[in-house]
């Protein structure tokens, strides 16, 4: 709806708390010189474009201050104006209009009293200025003066000036400034018009637009501090890259059933701060289960962060222990989800889906999948490539991970952490036949860069003590400091080396065929052998080769 307002009115607004700007919206950083140049364009009747507002008595998490004015809370059960667009005009206007002081995050301090218009420059010239270095006395008047100073201030300017002092100060009182109102929309709706609006900014985020819904200076809940908080905890047990949209996720689908964006959305704030607590809970124990009972150390290792919300969720339910049945079935609702490329596409639909299954397990009852998995050791060696934002490799990481590998050198036990899992290239991922060995060999870098012939060390044995030599060549070496070096090489899923022919022969195509039938051993214990339509396809994820039908479950 368009309207107009003059400045006293926006100001009055403001000052009782009926006007206010969302937290998502950018820091003032207008500069003195650009309130200038605003109020120039006031002064001489130019457009200074339209303030967009949103109506509701929706309370949003707002900006509380401006400058050295503290600014109201708006009044119960009234509507406020959420400026979703002219944030920085009206900052601006409201700052050189009360003469505030603003503090910027360097330090500085911008006093926004020092606004002034100089009496003898011409329509044509600036007339609204910040430097009167080079002004005669007597030929300026501060913004301040010229709008409350009245005729007391006028009787000591030359009679010259007396006609711009009444002019300006006129055109100033009298300018209208355009207003479209923006009322009965959901705040997903007005959250859309200030994007659209800000077309070369970043997109409002649904973690963002739920910060500011959902925030509660009363029951001091504050969403962004909370999440904060969480992942400071996380960070203690290396799951600190938990996305914020996890817990989104969880509460919507606690409250509503589904994970979409708009079910998030359509969230009411209370029943989201009343069921905040248990939610985190839950996922702290998701986390707690996939360290302990996974061994899954790092949240990097994780095939998908969206795995945690399921098992949150089962949490949430079942606080305890899982019973024996339940955790059968959690554990092959895991792994299907991981090798299966569940949450590549549509995670949050499928999110959804899923909550129906473990609603099941929480009934100790079986799930019903339609997607099949496919762990043959055919299977694992031809997609096998090793590219860790692959959920199919990470899986296999996770198995790994399980075993607890131990140092070829002592049997102490690998370190695993967020901070080196970030780069694929990594050197605590180490090519058991070393991809230079292979090079000269004959495989290609794709046969050599297989999750197969990963393993994974310490940095410095990495480096040091390994680098491009065969595997028949280094392991003696090893083998001769380390008399258990058969444990280390059990808890890596290769075999005892000193039984094992193919690692002193160093045959590749051998190694890959026994690893595979090793991980595809232990991978059929923890997922439960169902009958499969045989003529049904695999998934076609991005995350997935299409694989031969043997030992498809």
């Amino acid at each position: 709806m368009p309207t107009h307002e003059k400045h006293p009115a926006l100001l009055s607004d403001i000052d009782r708390g009926l006007i206010k700007i969302p937290q998502f919206q950018r820091e003032f950083v207008w500069t003195l010189q650009n309130s200038a140049n605003l109020l120039d364009s006031i002064v001489k009747g130019f457009p200074v474009g339209t303030f967009i507002f949103w109506n509701t008595r929706e309370r949003l998490r707002t900006v509380r201050n401006i400058g050295a004015a503290t600014l109201p809370d708006a009044p119960d059960g009234v509507e406020v104006a959420f400026v979703l667009d002219g944030q920085q005009r009206l900052t601006s206007l409201y700052a050189a209009l009360k003469g505030s002081k603003i503090a910027r995050p360097s330090g500085a301090i911008d006093d926004f009293s020092q606004i002034f218009l100089d009496l003898g420059a011409s329509e044509h010239d600036q007339i609204v200025i910040t430097d009167i270095s080079e002004l005669a006395p007597g030929s300026w008047i501060s913004l301040h003066d010229l709008l409350h100073g009245g005729t007391k201030v006028a009787r000591t300017y030359a009679d010259e000036y007396l006609d711009n002092i009444d002019e300006y100060r006129r055109r100033l009182d009298s300018y209208d400034f355009p207003i479209v109102k923006v009322s009965d929309v959901e705040i997903d709706v007005a959250t859309e018009i200030f994007t659209r609006i800000n077309v070369g900014g970043k997109s409002l985020t649904t973690f963002e637009i739920m910060a500011a819904k959902t925030y509660d200076e009363t029951r001091d809940f504050d969403l962004t501090a909370r999440f904060d908080d969480l992942v400071t905890r996380f960070e203690a047990v290396e799951y600190d890259t938990v996305s914020d949209a996890i817990l989104l996720q969880l509460v919507s689908m606690i409250l509503d059933g589904e994970c979409t964006k708009k079910s998030i959305l359509r969230l009411a704030k209370n029943d989201f701060i009343d069921c905040w607590p248990r939610a985190v809970d839950a996922l702290e124990s998701a986390v707690e289960y996939f360290r302990g009972t996974y061994r899954i150390p790092a949240s990097k290792l994780l095939p998908f962060n969206a795995l945690l919300v399921p098992f949150a969720y089962f949490f949430y339910y079942h606080p305890g222990k899982p019973n024996p049945q339940q955790r059968r079935l959690l554990e092959d609702f895991f792994w299907r989800c991981s090798l299966g490329g569940r949450y590549s596409t549509s995670a949050d639909s499928r999110l959804g889906q899923d909550k129906h299954r473990i609603d099941r397990i929480l009934a100790d009852e079986s799930p019903e999948y339609d997607w099949a998995v496919n762990i043959s050791p055919d299977f694992l060696i031809r997609n096998g490539v090793f590219v860790t934002s692959r959920a199919f490799v990470k899986a296999i990481l996770c198995l790994y991970a399980y075993h607890e590998p131990k140092s070829f050198e002592d049997n102490a036990k690998v370190h695993i952490g967020n901070a080196w899992l970030k780069a694929a290239n990594s050197k605590n991922y180490h090519h058991f036949f070393p991809r230079s060995y292979l090079k000269k060999k004959g495989y290609t870098d794709r046969q050599a860069n297989n999750v197969l012939n990963i393993t994974i060390v310490d940095d410095y044995l990495n480096k040091r003590q390994i680098g491009a030599d065969a595997p028949s060549k280094y392991l003696k070496r090893f083998s001769a400091a380390n008399p258990d070096i058969d444990r280390a090489m059990e808890s890596h899923l290769i075999g005892g080396i000193r039984r094992l022919k193919i690692v002193w022969s160093d045959d590749y195509d051998a190694f890959l065929r026994n690893r595979a039938e090793r991980v595809s051993a232990e991978l059929s214990k923890r997922i439960i052998d169902r009958p499969v339509d045989r003529d049904g396809q695999l998934p076609r994820e991005d995350d997935l080769d299409e694989g031969s039908p043997e030992r498809i479950i």
